[in-house]
């Protein structure tokens, strides 16, 4: 293609919720750093949201853009301007203001969100070339194709039983309590799905990268017979103080403030304990933890996101402090210097970076986990729906870089939850992980040369950066033939 061509450009359309826009926004400037014109289509009341990052990569010579759709007149946006829009939210009011602007201008690929499901009719229809992002990585996928192909869950007595999950490069045992209800019910809604996905779709694009599941990226590109390139992890693309302060969106602490408090802390000596975006957590719950925290006597930065209520859900983590927070507990931990407690959004790149930093306890969401591989932290494992327990099973049983809390039973985002695992077995844990013994400085050595296997993965000469220019060279071949 001679030099003369205009620039390859991709569309990238996420889904609304914050562990979609996020990774895929990371995704479109990753790929605008090697040379592509960039375009994120978003919703009008997220534009802000990402707008200053996107400005910054600009002003770096980077061809990046945002588009916000327009939607119909007196219609809200179904986006959630904190980022915690519910699972399989109906996007599909932005069909009619996609499909005009595919019209008008036709790129040379559009990387779609697996949840815009009604969005494969209209790119296919147009003729251009779809990309799949799923936002997970190569594990879930394989596990999940082995049990939807096999159900060895149906050969179980009972939901707490363990089975082997068949075929899998590792012994990988799961009960059927810590399956989604459409697996455990035999519902075929997400294969139909997929199926529909994967048709006359161009692959797939997967934010992690080879080094962290070799065994199953060559299991579902070989065995599933999947085409995909691995191009992260896509969170090392925010690079300055304030990308990572302000990604998402603005944080609930000021971050000079959180870093300072850090700062203080020895190394490796704080647990960080956020359940991400979407997950409520039951008030007596929150209890357990605060509790187990307060006995194992470990520093902890502390995210409390939204509360389950009995008469409904907490917006912001707020509500009667004694509800959830042993009495004067926050206060103790505030003069003593030993926990900082955040409510909302904190900016976690940061904190998962900092050297002071030795543990996270996660829901295992698949962000979480390649951000915190990604920062070389072992984990403590707390998942609690989506496909988190499989990310689990990663993270301790292949990777070994982290110590299961104990949780057992799938449960929806929205539903009313029981206390699941009492402050006795947080405070082992977290003495588990941070306690400074031989089984934790093992886990902390593999997590940190994961981290920096994840850090070279996209840099010129890794994998990731290997694949993304490969899917670049291919749509460009793919242009050629066509023009």
């Amino acid at each position: 293609m001679d030099s003369k061509s205009p620039k390859l450009e991709i569309f990238f359309f996420p889904y609304v919720g914050g562990g979609h826009q996020i990774p895929m926004t990371d995704l479109a400037r990753l790929f605008a750093s090697h040379g592509v014109k960039s375009t994120i289509l978003i919703t009008p009341s997220n534009t802000l949201l990402f707008q200053k990052s996107i400005q910054r990569d600009q002003q770096s010579g980077h061809d990046i853009n945002l588009h916000p759709l327009k939607l119909p007149p007196g219609e809200p946006d179904i986006a959630d301007v904190t980022m915690s829009a519910a699972p399989l939210t109906d996007t599909s009011i932005l069909r009619d203001p996609l499909h005009l602007l595919l019209q008008e201008i036709q790129p040379d690929c559009i990387v779609v969100d697996m949840f815009h499901l009604w969005a494969v009719d209209v790119v296919d229809g147009l003729g251009i070339p779809r990309i799949a992002f799923g936002g997970n990585g190569c594990f879930f996928s394989s596990a999940f194709d082995s049990i939807i192909r096999h159900t060895p869950h149906e050969k179980v007595d009972s939901d707490y039983d363990p089975f082997v999950v068949p075929g899998l490069p590792d012994r990988i045992e799961m009960t059927r309590s810590q399956l989604p209800p459409m697996v455990r019910n035999n519902s075929t809604g997400f294969g139909d799905m997929m199926a529909k996905l994967e048709q006359g779709s161009f692959g797939f694009v997967v934010n992690s990268f080879y080094e962290l599941e070799p065994a199953y990226v060559d299991y579902f590109k070989k065995e599933m017979g999947k085409k995909a390139w691995l191009v992260g992890p896509v969170s090392v693309c925010n690079r300055n103080v304030e990308d990572k302060a302000e990604r998402g969106q603005k944080a609930s602490i000021d971050e000079h403030s959180c870093l300072s408090w850090l700062n203080s802390k020895e190394p490796n000596s704080v647990l960080y304990i956020s359940f991400g975006s979407v997950a409520r957590l039951a008030p007596q719950q929150l209890l357990e933890i605060a509790y187990g925290l307060k006995e194992s006597d470990h520093p902890f930065i502390w995210v409390v996101g939204k509360i389950l209520k009995s008469s409904g859900i907490d917006g912001g983590g707020g509500g009667e402090e004694e509800n959830w927070l042993p009495d004067g507990f926050e206060k103790r931990m505030m003069e003593s210097n030993k926990g900082l407690i955040i409510r909302g959004w904190a900016p976690q790149l940061l904190i998962l970076e900092h050297p002071a930093t030795g543990g996270f306890m996660t829901h295992c969401g698949w962000n979480s986990t390649t951000e915190g591989v990604s920062a070389g932290v072992p984990m403590i494992t707390w998942p609690l729906g989506a496909e988190q327990f499989f990310n689990e099973k990663l993270i301790t049983d292949v990777l070994r870089i982290g110590v299961k809390v104990g949780s057992v039973d799938w449960v929806s985002w929205n539903s009313k939850q029981e206390v699941s695992v009492g402050r006795e077995k947080v405070k082992e844990v977290v003495e588990r992980l941070m306690g400074g013994g031989d089984e934790a400085a093992e886990m902390r050595k593999r997590a940190r040369e994961l981290g920096e296997k994840a850090k070279r993965a996209v840099e010129e000469g890794g994998s990731s950066y290997a694949d993304a220019e490969a899917l670049i060279e291919e749509l460009k071949s793919r242009r050629k033939i066509d023009s």
